[in-house]
């Protein structure tokens, strides 16, 4: 930090200073933001206060008249300075002493919504509720979620990101309570929904750039008990679609897959719960078989992340584009590849199967807990079995873990819990990891995938035809070498990827024997 040099402050690591929270009440928060100032601790008759700017003549003689506490500054970075403030004082303070003053003069009805290109930082300007708007994204953003919860229950609301597929509650100024149903209104403008209606559900999208990054974000909105309830989902367009390579697959599960979608017709699933990383994989495995001599043509709702060259259709389901009908018009464009973005009733299901006994390679997904519980609910969807049987390739189930953390990752001890049965005995050393300010203390960070394959043999498709439940089936794929979900998720802990209580999460506790259809 060249600046300690040129002003003689002395240099402090936030990231291990000791930090009073109760001094903060001492002092106004819009100027601690305004001159990013962060007090630390007492240092006899002084606070010790860190500053980001050290020529900054006005804050300690401002600070000190509004606190009439006398102070000493030391310099931290300024970035750091506004994390912590947030940290300590709440997403969306900054904003809080501007919203108060303007509570009475906020009209939601004349608030600027985002255009294809807005950024957040221009929009934002305009008034308190966009600015809060704007630190809230912008905040989830920096945080990596996927998803932002803003929940109201009896007096209380709350604010939670996912974070790595987990839950995760963001600190938020208590007095934000009183501004919720403004902040609800503010999202369903820039979504195009209709702030009126607060006893139904709806759902909508917005585009905005936040923190430089083009970004997608779905809205839904539920009336709940004590008030509306919203869920933004955010989808980073800047990001670039994972190489199959990418994926991690394990080696031989790897080379059956290729093998799957290197075919020239059939149908291939992807399974497993919503947030599973499906999509992923999917455009992974188009973009690997992707060539000037074959076209792709997919239709998803919505669809997630543009990919050049394959040609891409959004369900729009209120003017009719249904998964069965966008599916039965893509037939008529001469596709090769056909991806499905969900089989979600017998009516899409029929349809994709009917494409893939006509020449066409039909790739798409399921929710199912396993590989093998997919071929008895496509029957249960009412698809006749000799029909499952002729067009169905390969399923795979996937699972995302989180990966444990590199900068506190170390190695456990050898008292280990209750291991479970199948735990196997050849894996050496385990890792653990006890958290730190990269990961946000929770010991992971980043997710990765594990997967169960299996390919339709002339016995799966015997079972199959025969209408064999799934754990008959899942008896064979055992016996002819299928991996499952658990053994690929060991197989992360052996490579020191993850962790054991992090498998188990994910995959129950279930016999490996067992199948459960649903």
């Amino acid at each position: 930090m060249n600046k300690a040099s040129n002003c003689g402050l002395p240099v402090v690591d936030l990231h291990e200073a000791e930090i009073d929270k109760k001094l903060l009440e001492l002092f106004p928060t819009a100027a601690l933001y305004e001159h990013l100032a962060l007090p630390l601790k007492r240092d006899g008759e002084h606070i010790l206060i860190a500053v980001g700017d050290p020529y900054d003549l006005d804050l300690i003689s401002e600070l000190s008249l509004a606190t009439g506490q006398m102070l000493k500054p030391v310099l931290a970075e300024s970035q750091e300075i506004s994390k912590h403030l947030k940290k300590h004082l709440g997403v969306g303070s900054s904003v809080l002493d501007a919203l108060d003053g303007d509570q009475e003069e906020v009209d939601l009805d004349d608030a600027i919504t985002f255009g294809e290109d807005s950024a957040l930082d221009n929009i934002s300007e305009q008034r308190s509720v966009a600015k809060l708007v704007t630190e809230l994204l912008e905040d989830a953003i920096h945080q990596d979620a996927s998803d932002v919860h803003l929940e109201n229950e009896e007096g209380v609301f709350q604010v939670r990101y996912r974070v790595d597929g987990m839950l995760r509650a963001v600190s938020f100024p208590p007095s934000m309570t009183q501004f919720r149903s403004a902040l609800v209104s503010r999202i369903k403008i820039l979504a195009k929904l209709n702030i009126a209606e607060k006893r139904l559900p709806q759902d909508g999208r917005f585009k905005a750039t936040i923190l430089d990054r083009p970004t997608d974000i779905r809205v839904s909105i539920i009336p709940m008990l004590h008030g509306e309830n919203v869920v933004l989902r955010l989808l980073d367009r800047s990001r670039s679609v994972v190489s199959i390579e990418g994926l991690d697959i394990p080696s031989a599960q790897y080379q059956q897959f290729m093998d799957l979608i290197k075919q020239p017709n059939g149908m291939i699933l992807i399974t497993g719960p919503t947030g599973s990383g499906k999509t992923t994989t999917l455009y992974s495995a188009l973009s690997a078989i992707h060539q000037p001599t074959i076209k792709i043509v997919t239709i998803e709702d919505p669809v997630e992340y543009s990919l050049p060259g394959i040609h891409q259709i959004q369900v729009q389901e209120k003017i009719g584009r249904t998964f069965a009908n966008g599916l039965r018009s893509i037939l008529r464009h001469d596709p090769d590849v056909v991806l499905v973005g969900e089989i979600r009733d017998q009516e899409t299901a029929q349809s994709a199967m009917q494409a893939s006994l006509t020449g066409h390679l039909v790739l798409s997904t399921l929710h199912t807990n396993d590989a093998c519980g997919a071929i008895p609910r496509l029957i249960d969807m009412g698809i006749e079995p000799y029909l499952v049987a002729s067009t169905l390739r390969g399923v795979m189930a996937q699972r995302l873990v989180r990966k444990i953390c590199d900068h506190c990752k170390e190695a456990a001890s050898d008292e280990h819990p209750a291991l479970p049965e199948d735990f196997p005995g050849t894996i050496g050393q385990v890792w653990h990891a006890q958290g730190c300010r990269k990961c946000q203390g929770t010991g992971y960070r980043g997710r990765l995938a594990i997967f169960e394959l299996v390919t339709c043999d002339t016995e799966i498709r015997r079972l199959t035809g025969q209408g064999s439940d799934a754990n008959k089936i899942r008896q064979y794929a055992l016996s002819a070498g299928m991996q499952t979900l658990r053994q690929s998720g060991w197989q992360a802990v052996a490579e020191g990827k993850t962790t054991i209580n992090e498998i188990l999460r994910l995959t129950g506790t279930a016999d490996e024997t067992h199948c459960d259809p649903t």
